[in-house]
């Protein structure tokens, strides 16, 4: 596709590149067991980050602590009526093969323990389900202890105060939440069916798991998925993704700084189908299989005077099928010092923890995946501090779904926010400025959707330098003919996808899209800006909304639409025009001695006018859209329409039926959903961002289209609504207040008596 000029501009083509991953999903219920016989996941106009933990964790443990003291108090066991112990907690679509009993630890072992000698990595040993990524993330999570008992409270047990009632934490979304369960745990021959510990007796992990099901909605929702959308879930943090095929520079120094600071890691091999998950490598490895990164270390080599680099990895199935270079017996042991060696062999606390060189585990493994408990720069030793944006939102298919630059004719409708980033020189000498930004794009609740057959969508985001000041929602030829500052590497199908960049001050947009148009779902997006310690006077990064925009210009121009009151002058009556004549005439012979006109009344009359308007192809307009002019145009209360009022009613459909042929560009006598946004901007209406997407969502038919109808429809109920709150906004300052009453009229009658101007 090349080129192309209009008015001197040229046309703009960006690369937009895709990759799809398959989730990992490996468990040990094939091909493992023959061998190792033995071997044992609100509103959506607000985000709300967490500030006050103290006061939000009271509330919760007060929660749990009313739930649990209760039924201590009446000596009965808890039943979790929202994941109940029966099959819709299992599953969605696959039964299991197996006969499946919940029972409760005291059923199944003696002396059953929440946590024995301190929860760690040898605890968590994966079963009959595909969720080696989650064990993954919880193996990482027990190095750290502050992280891993903020997920599980540990004052929780099987002798004081039990009443078969657990709860664990979870980050989702920009806030902490408590989630409470029964300990009735799937179980077949009275042992575990999914996660459980060595120890027979010690059931913190599979509680976790039921928990982290419960979320999802079952424990096949479960099945499949990637290490860090588990790890964000467990801290709240910021993830990275990283494609070993591209050598990161320093990813060594990236990846051991990362783990001194608490950052949770995994690793996995990628898979080019489905028929390869499970499949393993010549050296014992498990394409499609979620690996835990433990730690890094360098040890001198004896004969050499070189330091060789190893890496400390972990299989969630309880044991080792590494055969490769560092394995149990290999050579390369006897290749380092006899300290070096034992200090190595001392770290490998247990069956499934096996090591390899750094050099082997960038040749064998896809990916890397990191979540950082901060965005802080992990090339450097400097700790930052951040500031942070979080707004929620949600694509609309028919209005704000517009897909990426691909699809140009839409990609101007999807979501847009505004980012303000201002940074001090404070070297002279360096030209060089820049703010450090990380923009992370996490697409909400499509695991807990999988019953509905939902997958993660391929999203991606794109960001573009504006003008100072420049506020209004930037339309399609904005794109046409700027190119982007800065853009995610490529559309991915995780959950989230997040990068870092270094921007010069100024104003910018950020656009976050679905690949393809006219897909839904919802999303949340974050944005850090990095601050050093010695900048901390510095002004913060100002972030600002598509729907703050939107709502501001509401609150201080309300009826921007209504022309400004002119000084009354004298003037003479003018004749009648011909068109006047004919609906004077239309209208006498249906209205009656009254001369008043009711809705079905209307609806013949409005029929009957635009029959003789060849430029206006409509058939008419329902009785709901006469009910609605009805109620914007009837001052007196009566319910009906006079002359005057049905004069100033068509001259209103005459102004929006222009409005309405610009965009109807094929002559259909329709409109595409996407165009209303213009079609109301040019109506004088400023409307926030989610109103539009009401808009297509109430008007639009299957095509994504609006008919005449329709759109007339939407604008009497918009100017009726605008109406409505000016004259409600008695003092002016954009706020209004309304008892009850006042309710009740604004939505029954639409609007609110007032002279027709």
């Amino acid at each position: 596709m090349g080129d192309e000029k209009q008015d001197g501009k040229v046309l703009l083509v960006e690369e937009t590149k895709v990759k799809v991953l398959y989730e990992t999903e490996t468990s040990l219920q094939l091909d493992t067991k023959a061998e190792y016989p033995n071997a044992g996941s609100n509103s959506i106009y607000s985000a709300i980050l967490s500030r006050n933990e103290a006061v939000k964790d009271a509330k919760r443990l007060k929660t749990f602590l009313e739930l649990r003291d209760k039924y201590v108090e009446k000596n009965v066991m808890f039943e979790d009526p929202l994941f109940p112990a029966d099959d819709s907690s299992l599953f969605y679509s696959r039964k299991p093969s197996m006969k499946i009993e919940w029972k409760r630890p005291s059923e199944i072992c003696e002396n059953p323990q929440f946590i024995i000698d301190g929860a760690n990595r040898t605890d968590i040993c994966q079963g009959e389900l595909g969720d080696c990524w989650l064990l993954a993330a919880i193996a990482c999570l027990t190095l750290n202890e502050k992280l891993l008992y903020r997920v599980i409270p540990p004052d929780q047990s099987f002798t004081e105060n039990y009443a078969g009632i657990f709860h664990f934490q979870f980050w989702r979304y920009g806030e902490w939440i408590d989630v409470v369960v029964d300990d009735r745990i799937p179980t077949c021959n009275n042992q575990l069916v999914f996660t459980k510990s060595f120890r027979k007796n010690e059931f913190w992990s599979a509680l976790l798991e039921k928990a982290y099901a419960k979320l999802h909605g079952s424990y096949e929702a479960l099945k499949g998925g990637n290490t860090l959308e588990a790890m964000e879930d467990f801290t709240g943090g910021v993830t990275e993704y990283f494609e070993l095929s591209d050598d990161p520079t320093e990813l060594y120094k990236i990846m051991k700084n990362a783990l001194e600071r608490g950052s949770l890691m995994g690793c996995s091999i990628d898979v080019s189908s489905e028929s390869e998950l499970e499949s393993r490598t010549e050296q014992g490895l498990v394409r499609g299989h979620a690996y835990s990164i433990i730690s890094l270390e360098e040890c001198d080599e004896v004969s050499k005077d070189t330091r060789i680099r190893l890496i400390r990895l972990r299989n969630p199935w309880g044991f080792v099928l590494w055969k490769g270079p560092w394995s149990a017996n290999s050579k390369e042991w006897s290749t380092i010092s006899a300290a070096d060696r034992e200090n190595l062999k001392k770290q490998t606390i247990e069956a499934s923890e096996f090591w390899m060189s750094f050099a082997d585990f960038k040749k064998n493994f896809s990916k890397l995946e990191m979540c950082n408990l901060t965005p802080d720069t992990l090339q450097g030793d400097e700790r930052n501090t951040w500031t942070v944006s979080v707004h929620e939102g949600r694509w609309v298919r028919g209005s704000s779904a517009g897909g990426c630059r691909n699809f140009p004719d839409t990609f101007w409708t999807n979501p847009q926010y505004r980012l303000q980033l201002y940074e001090e020189d404070d070297d002279p000498d360096d030209e060089q400025v820049a703010c450090t930004v990380v923009v992370a794009l996490m697409q909400k609740g499509r695991r807990m959707q999988r019953h509905q057959g939902a997958k993660f969508l391929t999203i991606g985001f794109s960001i573009y330098e504006v003008m100072c000041g420049q506020n209004q929602h930037l339309q399609k030829d904005f794109f046409l003919y700027t190119a982007s500052k800065a853009k995610c590497k490529s559309y991915i199908n995780l959950r989230e996808v997040t990068e870092r960049f270094c921007l010069p001050p100024g104003e910018y947009v950020i656009i976050p899209t679905i690949f393809k148009p006219h897909e839904e779902g919802e999303f949340i997006l974050r944005v850090f800006s990095e601050k050093q310690k010695k900048k901390q006077k510095e002004k913060p990064i100002v972030f600002v909304s598509d729907r703050a925009l939107a709502s501001k210009e509401i609150e201080h121009d309300t009826i921007r639409g209504e022309k400004k009151k002119k000084p009354k002058r004298k003037l003479l009556q003018p004749e009648e025009t011909d068109e006047e004549k004919q609906f004077r005439a239309i209208y006498q012979q249906i209205a009656g001695d009254d001369m008043q006109i009711c809705a079905n009344e209307l609806k013949t009359i409005l029929k009957n006018v635009l029959s003789k308007h060849n430029n206006i192809k409509s058939e008419g307009f329902s009785l709901e859209t006469c009910r609605s002019m009805i109620a914007l145009m009837d001052t007196d209360g009566t319910g009906k329409l006079n002359l005057q009022e049905f004069k100033h009613l068509w001259k209103k459909i005459k102004d929006w039926q222009l409005i309405f042929k610009r965009y109807d560009k094929d002559k259909t006598w329709s409109i595409s959903s996407f165009e209303m946004r213009n079609a109301v901007n040019d109506a004088g209406f400023q409307l926030n961002k989610q109103l539009y997407d009401i808009i297509a969502m109430r008007y639009a038919d299957e095509r994504l289209n609006i008919d005449f109808d329709s759109y007339i429809c939407c604008f009497v109920r918009l100017e009726g609504m605008f109406r409505a709150f000016s004259a409600f906004d008695k003092d002016g300052d954009g706020i209004i207040k309304l008892n009850v009453l006042e309710v009740r009229h604004s939505y029954f009658c639409r609007s609110v008596p007032r002279s027709i101007t």
